[in-house]
């Protein structure tokens, strides 16, 4: 591995109610053995749960992130929205920003840029999704794509020490399609060489979303570039959640 830990971050997306907490008790047990200790596991639940998940996981290694955030860092006339300084009230450590999901329904590079801002304002920190759709791969695109997405979304940024980026190609996300490990390692090193270029950030951190489960993490964990896996629907199911982690390490 390139660093010393590797992340799991459990995308929840619009899934669990209160009762769904307690389904996180096998995951906490598994974060507190020896053998896992190099790992970091980050659960972003939607906001109805994030109070109750910082307050469950106070006591461990385990930290907690929204999934987005507006974009001012002030109170304002901006209903059903909540903004990076009430997320790091809350306790949140992390913010999700840029999932294609959400840029799937409007979300610019200009807007994901404001909100990565104000969520370094607020000493959050940040994972910021990339990924190009199925079209502009077919088009040999990729590789525009994810510049123009790094430089639009971190520009005017001079420290992205706390940004980690979570590269998620559209066309994978919840296809069950995984990218081959070839085509996998030159965009993950294409993206880290792209920050020590542009950013001077020596180390940068890479995760890889799309698709991720226990059966094929065993063949993604190869690729030594890897620093960690943004995981959706799989995160949801404990079970499957621990299988991932702990075959990555196995």
């Amino acid at each position: 591995m390139t660093n010393k830990y590797k992340y799991f971050v459990a995308n929840w997306k619009m899934f669990g109610d209160i009762k769904s907490v307690n389904s996180i008790n096998k995951v906490i047990k598994i974060s507190r053995m020896k053998n896992f200790n190099k790992s970091k596991i980050i659960y972003c639940p939607p906001y109805t749960l994030l109070d109750k998940f910082v307050r469950k996981l106070k006591k461990t290694n385990i930290q907690v992130g929204a999934q987005n955030c507006h974009q001012s860092s002030f109170s304002g006339p901006f209903t059903g929205f909540i903004n990076s300084k009430m997320i790091k009230n809350l306790g949140c450590n992390y913010v999700i920003i840029g999932h294609s999901e959400s840029r799937n329904v409007g979300e610019t590079d200009l807007l994901i840029n404001k909100k990565i801002k104000s969520s370094i304002e607020n000493n959050l920190k940040i994972i910021f999704c990339i990924g190009e759709s199925l079209n502009e791969k077919k088009r040999k695109k990729t590789k525009i794509i994810l510049s123009n997405q790094l430089k639009k979304g971190l520009k005017n940024i001079k420290n992205i020490k706390n940004t980690i980026i979570a590269y998620e190609p559209i066309w994978s996300i919840g296809t069950g399609v995984v990218p081959k490990n070839k085509e996998l390692l030159n965009n993950i090193l294409f993206i880290k060489n792209f920050l020590r270029k542009n950013f001077k950030n020596s180390k940068p951190k890479v995760l890889y979303g799309g698709s991720v489960s226990p059966k094929n993490v065993k063949n993604l964990v190869k690729i030594n570039q890897i620093d960690g896996f943004l995981v959706g629907g799989a995160s949801q199911n404990s079970n499957k959640f621990i299988d991932i982690i702990k075959k990555t390490f196995n």
